[in-house]
């Protein structure tokens, strides 16, 4: 039942910025960890961020520096702010959350969003 939306992406050049958001709706109660992940044709899904409810942060070795991860836990929403991109970051990024919601109230369970396309030129 619960939904993540992100939206934010688009095409940008190279060195260029962009900032992803992701919205969490439908029988929430609780949202512990947050992520973003990002999937480039031809290669395998790969965590790109992740975000604890306290606000401790985890990054890519490939990210670290560049991006940041943040969230506003009133609103339940997550944002990834990309600065300096490169080529190499092109890739549908998807939201992640580990949720509690009405549907299964005593346990936390993993939810994706849609997905939003970055690409980046040069």
């Amino acid at each position: 039942q619960v939904q993540l939306v992100e939206s934010g992406g688009g095409l940008v050049q190279a060195g260029g910025s962009l900032r992803l958001s992701c919205a969490a709706s439908g029988g929430l109660i609780t949202i512990n960890a947050m992520g973003w992940y990002r999937q480039a044709p031809g290669k395998q899904r790969e965590l790109v961020a992740t975000i604890s409810r306290g606000a401790t942060t985890n990054y890519a070795d490939s990210v670290k520096g560049r991006f940041t991860i943040s969230r506003d836990n009133a609103k339940n929403t997550v944002s990834l702010q990309m600065n300096s991109l490169k080529p190499e970051d092109t890739a549908v990024y998807y939201c992640n959350a580990d949720v509690k919601s009405v549907r299964d109230p005593y346990r936390y369970q993993g939810v994706w969003g849609q997905g939003t396309l970055v690409t980046v030129s040069s």
